[in-house]
């Protein structure tokens, strides 16, 4: 009898690459624009 998919662990592991690559993301933002950047008005 084949074994029923474990939707929860692969629904688990999307979420923890959805994470890791929004987290990149905003990282790399950061280090695009420095903080101490003037703020244009």
């Amino acid at each position: 009898m084949a074994r029923k998919p474990n939707y929860g662990f692969e629904k688990r592991q999307k979420e923890i690459a959805k994470k890791a690559k929004k987290d990149e993301k905003s990282k790399r933002k950061q280090e695009e624009k420095p903080l101490d950047a003037p703020v244009e008005e």
